[in-house]
């Protein structure tokens, strides 16, 4: 009987829906929450309204709540870049994001795209595991490319960025 009831009252897991202008206002939150320099909904609607930039969202309840997550990229040729994913802090650490970039990748794909690339700092561990999970690899560096705060002896820091790359064919 505890199964029975268990599977009437579960949530219906988050569905991956391509995201839509409408949606700005959404992603810029998501993005603010992940970032210390959130992109703007109007920034966030400009780009999605970009015939260039495709966006995947993770909401709750099927589809039909509030969203988790979102992941966003720029195709151009037979080349994209992820330019951005999000996850909410309360959601983080539950495999979403891997979901998102799988379901994203393969929407590029189909788009055309034969490589991703993305640049990702290099102290962030957790982007690190799932970009690696996903068969990214290391392909180049800018150093001291995203200003971190300032360290406790008064100097302002910056980390470097990885260029990372996975090929989609």
């Amino acid at each position: 009987m505890s199964g029975f009831f268990a599977r009437l009252f579960q949530r219906p897991a988050p569905a991956i829906v391509e995201a839509r202008p409408r949606d700005a206002r959404e992603c810029a939150l998501l993005h603010a929450q992940s970032f210390p320099i959130g992109w703007s909904e109007s920034e966030m609607e400009r780009l999605l309204l970009d015939s260039t930039v495709i966006c995947h969202l993770a909401r709750k309840n099927g589809g039909r709540g509030a969203a988790l997550a979102f992941i966003m990229s720029r195709i151009v040729a037979d080349e994209a870049e992820i330019l951005s994913v999000a996850v909410a802090p309360k959601t983080r650490g539950r495999g979403l994001a891997g979901d998102l970039l799988r379901h994203h990748l393969a929407r590029v794909a189909a788009r055309g795209a034969a490589r991703m690339f993305l640049e990702v700092g290099e102290d962030n561990a957790p982007a690190l595991r799932l970009y690696a999970r996903a068969g990214f690899r290391e392909v180049g560096k800018r150093a001291g490319y995203y200003p971190r705060g300032t360290s406790a002896s008064g100097k302002s820091g910056a980390v470097s960025a990885l260029i990372l790359r996975r090929e989609l064919a």
